[in-house]
């Protein structure tokens, strides 16, 4: 196990995959020549692969070039797992390499990273980088693979060209029952990889020159740059994806790679948000009104959203709307026992601000050297950049809303690198040549995402139980969450889907849990607008518990025998969550696949740590039938489990065997109707 340099190999494994590098000697090339599963055939790389490749100032140097091997070490500080790093520089001076491979047991992922360092004393550009770069053979692997893109969800015959919501695509080859995971760190609109559509070769890194959403860095001479860091993963044995992307996928997201939803104490379980139906038009005394209201429906965090504000960009309380500032309202949030939260643009202000007025220069360019809001055209937004002193500003602007009310939920709205609502590449990024941190537009995408990472992280400092909630606008593209994000806020509200009732809301919420989990961490899945006083809310409530329970609307309207149910479902989703930390988790039904009408779908969120127990939710969507079999897999043969109604009711006691196999009988009488279980299990573990 591990890794062992000699006779001019690197052979890394941990027993489940075997991964093999050529390595240079004096002057030669860096090549990857084996990876594959520990065990079984594997029929997907050529022999040889360039390994990984950029461009300098348009020298495109990959593992083919001649290098001069300078140091094998082992990575330090890896708590489970083990790496190495392997330093090379290239036979012309000019750059050095640091590529870092880990692995963990158990687990079949490698996670690369790739550092870059200008070894002249001129600047040069950085572009089109591939950390991973694997040759495939020419037949069989393109003709009859299945490309799984969009977050494992969308399924395709190659070439592809992944675009900004493919932190992770799949390649699977149903013949050969094995496949390749490929997991992309990088950020937003930056993220680039290629499934034979560069040739008869995958690679995975940022985006090339040539593409909508180019990346670029300058780098000066001596400046190393740290490319973001991906992962794959190669398998055998598998008919279909169902156990990579429910099993394998997410028991390694969660344990190795820090995304900031795993590490904090207190997961959201039901959340409350102003923002439907009131949009911008609320008050101190509809917040206390309806602050009262939520909290006896159970709701345990309540999020103000915008229109609490004087202005966009100076962020102080409106005189008119809350003529005693937010400090009254906060404490009567939590006097009733709830979180409070707020919603913030982090990267826009009015042309009347303060702030604006007070500093221009702080402020995105369009190509025309026009000031421009990235989220809509609207006479009270522009778009603030990253790359000046406005990131400081908006740290302390944050950080005094938290400190001084202890807001413990950050709304945090609005485009700052690219738009949802613009649809082409050049309404993308910072064009203004005066900029301290970017040199052209180009670079400004990569500074803005990364400058709004460290003001996430600074507002983490010493606040242990804040939840970000970086919006799908914030991101730059529609219903946008990815893994570059997760490393820096909790959660992403994903959706604003609005004028629909009942159960078409109810199909939109589990569709989008579905299409972006189990890729994504589902309670960082914030779906709006259920709103609690339409009617069939208990399908709301029972659709949302397999995402983050977050409800809109008007609770002051539900009448008081339904907040009692209401609470109920909070309370036990509550307990849930503290007898198997249920928020952790979700996994797909076994058979059961994408929500649509005229069928049922379901899912369940078991603790994949202790094997405890956790919830199923199960639905009827207009299907035909009222009763179905219902399975859940990946739960230990031999432990005997308890299927309970939510009363605590008995149903069953089943093995995890039969649960897998056999399965139980639900029953849904409504055409249009849900029911959700605990699944418990017998004894100690």
């Amino acid at each position: 196990m591990g890794y062992k340099a000699e006779a001019g190999k690197l052979l890394m494994t941990n027993g489940l995959f075997i991964r093999k590098i050529r390595l240079p000697e004096i002057n030669g090339q860096y090549l990857l020549e084996e990876y594959r599963p520990h065990d079984g055939e594997f029929g997907f790389l050529e022999p040889v692969s360039e390994e990984f490749s950029f461009l300098l100032s348009g020298v495109r140097y990959t593992g083919a070039s001649t290098w001069k091997q300078v140091g094998i070490t082992p990575v330090e500080g890896l708590e489970e797992g083990e790496g190495v790093t392997v330093s090379l520089e290239a036979s012309d001076g000019s750059v050095r390499v640091w590529l870092t491979y880990i692995w963990y047991p158990e687990s079949p992922f490698i996670r690369k990273s790739l550092k870059i360092q200008n070894c002249t004393d001129v600047e040069k550009i950085l572009e089109s980088v591939d950390v991973e770069k694997m040759a495939i053979v020419e037949y069989s692997a393109p003709t009859f693979s299945w490309i799984y893109s969009d977050y494992g969800r969308k399924k395709s015959i190659g070439p592809y060209r992944g675009n900004l919501q493919d932190s992770l695509i799949i390649v699977h080859h149903p013949e050969w029952e094995a496949g390749i995971v490929l997991g992309n760190e990088a950020p937003g609109v930056l993220k680039g990889a290629s499934v034979w559509s560069r040739g008869r070769e995958i690679t995975l890194g940022l985006t090339h020159h040539d593409e909508e959403f180019p990346f670029r860095k300058y780098l000066k001479p001596g400046e190393i740059f740290h490319v973001p860091e991906v992962f794959t993963g190669v398998y055998g044995g598998q008919k279909d994806i169902h156990k990579v992307l429910n099993h394998m996928l997410p028991d390694y997201e969660r344990k190795y790679m820090g995304f900031c939803i795993d590490k904090i104490a207190e997961k959201p379980v039901c959340v409350y948000n102003t923002w439907e139906p009131f949009e911008c038009d609320i008050s101190e005394q509809l917040v206390m009104e309806t602050a009262e209201a939520a909290a006896t429906a159970g709701i345990r965090e309540y999020v103000i959203d915008d229109g609490w504000q004087d202005c966009y960009g100076d962020w102080g309380a409106h005189p008119v709307k809350f003529p005693n500032g937010l400090k009254p309202v906060v404490d009567h949030i939590k006097s009733l026992g709830m979180k409070a939260g707020l919603w913030v643009s982090i990267g826009t202000a009015s042309p009347e601000s303060k702030v604006y007025k007070e500093h221009p220069e702080w402020f995105l360019k369009d190509k025309r050297g026009k000031d421009i809001s990235l989220v809509i055209d609207a006479d009270n937004k522009l778009t603030a950049c990253f790359s000046t002193g406005w990131a400081e500003y908006i740290t302390r602007v944050l950080e005094r809303l938290v400190d001084e009310y202890g807001f413990e939920y950050l709304k945090l709205d609005f485009s700052v690198v690219s738009s949802p609502y613009r649809y082409t590449g050049e309404e993308a990024g910072c064009y203004a040549d005066n900029h301290p941190g970017h040199r052209d537009r180009e670079e400004s995408m990569w500074v803005n995402y990364n400058r709004m990472w460290e003001v996430f992280d600074k507002l983490h400092e010493g606040r242990e139980k804040l939840f970000i909630d970086c919006t799908f606008e914030t991101m730059g593209g529609l219903q946008l969450i990815d893994y570059a994000m997760l490393k820096h806020a909790e959660g992403n509200w994903l959706s604003n889907f609005d004028g629909e009732k009942g159960a078409k809301t109810d199909l939109r919420i589990r569709q989008m849990a579905w299409w972006r989990s189990p890729a994504m961490p589902a309670t960082s899945l914030v779906i709006g607008n259920a709103q609690m006083q339409d009617e069939g809310y208990e399908n709301h409530l029972r659709s949302l518990a397999g995402a983050l329970p977050i409800l809109c609307g008007d609770p002051r309207k539900v009448p008081e025998e339904d907040r009692r149910v209401f609470r109920r479902y909070a309370d036990w989703l509550m307990k849930m969550e503290e007898k198997y930390r249920i928020m952790g988790y979700r996994q797909d039904l076994p058979g059961y696949f994408e929500p649509a009408t005229g069928g049922c779908d379901g899912f369940a969120r078991i603790n994949r740590d202790t094997f405890s127990g956790g919830i199923i939710g199960f639905f009827r969507h207009g299907g035909a039938e009222e009763t179905r079999k219902v399975c859940v897999d990946g739960l230990p043969e031999d432990a005997m489990y308890r299927v309970l109604d939510m009363d605590g009711s008995e149903l069953l006691q089943m093995s995890g065997k039969q649960l897998e196999w056999e399965g139980f009988p639900v029953s849904i009488e409504e055409r249009f109707g849900g029911r959700i279980y605990e699944i418990a299990r017998i004894g100690s573990w």
